[in-house]
């Protein structure tokens, strides 16, 4: 990733973060990485353990945010989600979500729950 991508990724976790706490969440985690992937923020929604993907898309020559939520992206997701949750000494109710953004601005935030069923 280029710095100014990787500018732009970490501006819209900031805006993500920010849209999620006006709304009652609470981010316990930002950024947890690991080899088999990465939960870009972990929040609490009362007692609810929300893994968040966070997706900026300016473009839709390869498709929207949601889109680029791929089979493949979804295994990651879980798969580091539950190396967290290895780490917890209990295991809560969880969700994840994802904050889409076609653009760094707070205004077109789109927030899907649930994006990931089991």
């Amino acid at each position: 990733m280029t710095a100014p991508q990787a500018d732009a990724g970490a501006e819209a976790e900031r805006l993500a973060a920010a849209f999620l706490e006006a709304r009652g969440l609470s981010i316990v985690e930002r950024n947890y990485r690991r080899r088999c992937g990465e939960l870009d923020l972990v929040a609490r929604d009362g007692a609810t353990l929300v893994f968040v993907e966070v997706r900026l898309r300016r473009g839709r020559a390869f498709g929207g945010a949601a889109e680029s939520i791929t089979a493949a992206k979804r295994a990651r997701l879980t798969r580091a989600a539950g190396l967290y949750l290895a780490g917890l000494r209990d295991t809560p109710c969880c969700r994840f979500d994802a904050v889409l953004l076609d653009a760094l601005d707070a205004d077109r935030i789109e927030w899907l729950q649930d994006v990931i069923c089991s």
